[in-house]
């Protein structure tokens, strides 16, 4: 189906969808004139999305809806992550969509970093001894000591704009970096060497930390496996701030139960949130963020420019919209 068309500025209307986020409360400040409103729940969302001409949504969304959106002409995602949207089904339907890629991409950078070093300095740990009164005492065994990052190798899975931020933070630390990416050919930026993901096996032995910032695709769901983690050095740490799903969740546990790496940092999980009897609550050496690494003060405000942008395009008749994806 064709694309459906927007309608005027002055007859438009903008649904904001998320639990938590701010974001109509910032678009008001912006003094569009464009009609919006915001909702909390799928309830809500579900009742209200026939009203709605744009849709701002992201884990709110159910394919489901757009039988029930006959005004609906774009979605923009709140996420960068877009694997809940079936990009058939809104083809079909003639709606637009476009992602948040970029909207985050410091702050799960910077997540990212700040993971490595809690592992490498044992900070979880030290706020444990903290909560029980606890002043360690220095250790003599050296391989249970803090660690340093220069001259550690970090293996990158997905060098987009997330991980190609990553890299260069790492190399800020003297770390080796290697890159896992879809087209090697376009260059390494910040990391001393680029692989396919064919070769991942080939470099996982390599080492000391993997940071996943690869999408959640059908090429890349369990990406992380048994066999996988097995390739990993026991003293190895694995780092996701991906999506959960680009790691099997069990075959992690085990490999952290028997010592098959050294300990893990996840900001994701197979269901969000992480049930109270999730096998990774307890499993040693790991450090669990709930899905907080793309969280920044400046997220609204980043997600509402994105729109802006693509609005102004979509009124001028423009085909292509930034970061567009439908």
């Amino acid at each position: 189906m064709a694309a459906r068309t927007l309608p005027a500025k002055d007859r438009l209307t903008i649904c904001f969808a998320h639990v938590a986020y701010r974001m109509a409360e910032r678009f008001a400040l912006r003094n569009t004139g464009v009609n919006a409103f915001e909702v909390r729940s799928l309830d809500e969302l579900a009742s209200r999305i026939v009203e709605a001409d744009v849709l701002l949504v992201s884990g709110l969304w159910r394919n489901e809806l757009i039988a029930q959106a006959p005004r609906l002409v774009f979605i923009q995602s709140i996420s960068a992550g877009l694997d809940q949207y079936s990009r058939d089904a809104l083809r079909a339907a003639g709606i637009r969509l476009a992602s948040a890629q970029g909207a985050n991409e410091r702050a799960v950078a910077e997540h990212a970093i700040a993971l490595i070093l809690a592992l490498a300095r044992q900070l979880p740990q030290a706020r444990d001894n903290q909560t029980a009164r606890l002043w360690r005492g220095m250790i003599s065994e050296i391989a249970k000591r803090e660690d340093e990052l220069g001259g550690k190798t970090l293996v990158i899975v997905g060098m987009g704009r997330i991980g190609s931020r990553l890299a260069a933070l790492a190399k800020a630390f003297d770390m080796r970096v290697i890159g896992i990416k879809r087209d090697i050919s376009t260059g390494n930026g910040a990391a001393d060497a680029v692989v396919a993901q064919a070769q991942l096996h080939d470099v996982l032995p390599e080492a000391d930390f993997v940071a996943l910032t690869c999408p959640l695709t059908p090429q890349t769901e369990r990406l992380i496996d048994a066999a996988a983690l097995a390739a990993m050095r026991p003293s190895a740490y694995l780092i996701n701030v991906a999506r959960g799903r680009v790691v099997d969740e069990p075959a992690l546990a085990a490999a952290l139960a028997n010592g098959g790496i050294a300990g893990a940092a996840v900001d994701c999980a197979w269901e969000e949130p992480l049930p109270a009897i999730a096998t990774l609550w307890n499993a040693p050496n790991v450090f669990i963020t709930p899905h907080t690494a793309g969280e920044t003060r400046r997220y609204e405000d980043n997600v509402i420019d994105l729109l802006l942008e693509n609005l102004g395009r979509l009124w001028r008749g423009e085909a292509d919209l930034k970061n567009g994806v439908v």
